[in-house]
């Protein structure tokens, strides 16, 4: 009888190992994984590959306004695009002449896949994590904007 429940885990066990190894393809990581005595897989060791960049539908116009030391606050939009492109729009709330400023340029993700850096020819703009509809803006190290105004930095999907 343990004979027969022996035989009947080596095909479970070699199906989780070959799911495993072909969920790595393209992947230059090594994952272990483990499977004890009963042909069960130890799930705290398997990795969750899901990301911002691979899990989610990014592309589209994010909106918002964000807060300025000395302006009413800066109406922002973000623009993402194929290609890794962007365009971003600002315009700075009662002051000046209500002129609106735009950048153009590439983001690229960082290695979690989790936070973009909006770069254009004269370098780094900003960061975002980017969220289900939303881009959350950094500052310039990639650390979330703590504080009582820290919820007024998310842009939100059009």
């Amino acid at each position: 009888m343990k004979k027969v429940k022996l035989l009947m885990m080596v095909p479970f066990a070699l199906c989780v190992f070959m799911m495993a190894a072909c969920g790595n393809a393209g992947n230059n990581e090594n994952t272990v994984v483990e499977i004890d005595t009963m042909g069960m897989v130890d799930e705290s060791l398997v990795q969750d590959m899901h990301n911002s960049q691979n899990s989610l539908d990014y592309g589209g116009t994010y909106k918002g306004t964000i807060p300025c030391a000395d302006c009413e606050g800066i109406k922002t939009s973000v623009q993402l695009m194929d290609g890794d492109a962007f365009v971003m729009k600002t315009e700075y709330l009662g002051k000046g002449d209500g002129k609106e400023y735009e950048e153009k340029g590439t983001f690229v993700w960082d290695s979690t896949g989790q936070i973009i850096t909006l770069n254009n020819a004269e370098g780094t703009l900003c960061k975002y994590f980017v969220g289900e509809n939303t881009l959350t803006e950094l500052d310039m190290e990639g650390n979330r904007i703590e504080g009582p105004l820290a919820d007024k930095y998310v842009l939100r999907k059009d």
